[in-house]
């Protein structure tokens, strides 16, 4: 049974230190960021890189650690302090308008670009120009459900630790490897040295994403670019690829999100690589 909060003044030098974190430039100077709520700290709780345990401290109203006493003792098991911390505390931490009442602080997990292309990848999610937090997130959580082997963030695109990556990738931020500020050309250079064909998703493309399974030319190891939420990708890194394919519209809809483009192509893959074995489902039976 939990008792009464240990942190009670949100001028706690503790507090302080892990509120800073929701700006970009303390996240780089300390290379720790926020996970907010049961999920993603569940996941931080029990994920280490480089030898380390991930997460650092873990901040929790009572009501929180007695409502998910197994966070926070797998939390404890990895080493992190735990604070018992009044609401107010939560809420001065939190960058949420309603938060769950649990907050980790983690290290940085990104890994090096060859770090990546040494793992051999046969599905690989490239994020260029990619500006909002909320769709790079997403994209990171589809390519984690579409068994992804990596992500990579170009450096003209948004922080993988911006708190609403954080959140919209729903834990996916520790399950998959993910490179950040690789040049477009480097990563493409790179990828396609490792035997990866890379492919530009853009609606103005070439190339039909039916008719490109219709050919059987999916089924080799992939790497998607995907661009910017407004206006998609310039001609320079369009110019980069193997091949510029649309996702067909079929309806009458103008065109789909970066998000859900991200994932028709990225499952796409994923089936014709898995077409030998039958595709992999996460649905219950």
């Amino acid at each position: 049974m939990a008792h009464g909060p240990e942190l009670i003044s949100p001028r706690s030098p503790r507090v302080s230190g892990a509120r800073r974190l929701g700006k970009r430039n303390f996240r780089g100077k300390e290379r720790l960021f926020l996970a907010e709520g049961p999920q993603a700290v569940r996941e931080a709780a029990g994920h280490r890189g480089g030898g380390e345990a991930t997460l650092v401290e873990l901040f929790s109203t009572v009501e929180a650690a007695e409502r998910y006493a197994d966070i926070v003792a797998d939390a404890r098991a990895a080493g992190a302090r735990v604070h018992l911390a009044d609401e107010s505390v939560i809420a001065d931490i939190s960058t949420t308008v309603t938060p769950q009442g649990l907050v980790g602080v983690c290290r940085f997990l990104d890994v090096p670009f060859e770090e990546i292309l040494a793992g051999r990848p046969k599905l690989v999610a490239v994020l260029a120009h990619v500006r909002d937090p909320g769709n790079a997130g997403t994209v990171l959580r589809c390519a984690d459900a579409a068994g992804a082997d990596a992500v990579v963030l170009t450096d003209a695109s948004v922080d993988l630790y911006n708190p609403k990556a954080v959140r919209a990738s729903v834990g996916s931020h520790f399950h998959l490897p993910v490179a950040v500020g690789v040049p477009v050309e480097q990563a493409v250079r790179g990828l396609r040295a490792a035997g990866v064909r890379v492919l530009a998703a853009d609606g103005a493309g070439e190339d039909d994403l039916d008719a490109e399974l219709d050919k059987g030319t999916m089924g080799t190891e992939t790497a998607w670019i995907f661009g910017n939420e407004a206006w998609g990708l310039p001609e320079e890194t369009r110019a980069l690829a193997d091949a510029v394919v649309r996702v067909p519209i079929h309806g009458s809809a103008e065109s789909l999100n970066l998000a859900t483009a991200a994932a028709v192509c990225l499952y796409a893959s994923a089936r014709a690589q898995r077409a030998a074995g039958g595709c992999r489902s996460v649905t219950p039976g």
